[in-house]
């Protein structure tokens, strides 16, 4: 584990430092816009726009998590297929499918690190100004759209490690179906309710990677 873990880290870690320098970019410039609108008008005023107009101050960032899970499959995956890397990978003598989940738990492991370095920044800032039911409440609205950047760096997986170009496409029209659940309400808290089942939702989607290794190794070309 501690092999594949290393050769994944290798591949990935500058796109890992600059997706946390980014995510934390717009999560602190999220914050600063906030700490605005209190040094002009107080956190009174804050504390109002958020009860009667259900604004939450955070939608800059909506699709970013989105676009890192996306961006860390494509840096981690297509060196795998373009260099056919993978083929070798698949013959070491280790289990197949565990090898692939190692390293996609290498994948969501270090999204979880970088999504969690976001969340505390916001959390420390956040409940030194505002009441809990309304730093909640940002936490809230702001957590499937970081689960939406779970679900689609193993979908765009899925995609990379199709072997056929026929397949990726319908693979990747498949994946940007199931990614649009996670935007369909852009109410503060919409998703309190499914927060577990999404959460099950997205790590289910793991198995689809299964699928394509399964067909890579037998020489599938249809």
């Amino acid at each position: 584990m501690n092999a594949i873990f290393f050769k994944e880290w290798i591949k990935t870690r500058w796109y890992l430092l600059l997706a946390c320098i980014v995510t934390l970019g717009f999560a602190g410039y999220s914050m600063l816009r906030i700490n605005r609108v209190v040094e002009l008008k107080g956190a009174a005023h804050v504390w109002e726009v958020m009860l009667s107009r259900d604004a939450v101050f955070v939608n800059l960032l909506e699709y970013v998590p989105l676009l890192v899970g996306i961006l860390l499959a494509l840096v981690q995956f297509i060196p795998e297929m373009y260099h056919k890397c993978l083929k070798l990978t698949l013959h070491l003598p280790y289990p197949q499918l565990k090898m692939i989940n190692l390293m996609l738990l290498y994948g969501l492991l270090t999204l979880v690190i970088c999504f969690a370095t976001n969340y505390i920044l916001m959390f420390v800032y956040l409940q030194g100004i505002l009441a809990p039911e309304l730093y909640s409440r940002i936490l809230l609205t702001a957590l499937p759209w970081y689960i939406a950047g779970i679900c689609a760096y193993l979908l765009i997986a899925w995609v990379c490690l199709e072997p056929t170009w026929k397949r990726r496409v319908l693979n990747l029209v498949i994946s940007v179906l199931l990614l649009q659940v996670f935007f369909l309400s852009s109410d503060p808290e919409a998703y309190n309710g499914f927060l577990p089942w999404l959460t099950i939702y997205s790590l289910l989607t793991i198995s689809f990677s299964w699928l394509s290794v399964l067909r890579f190794k037998a020489g599938k070309q249809d």
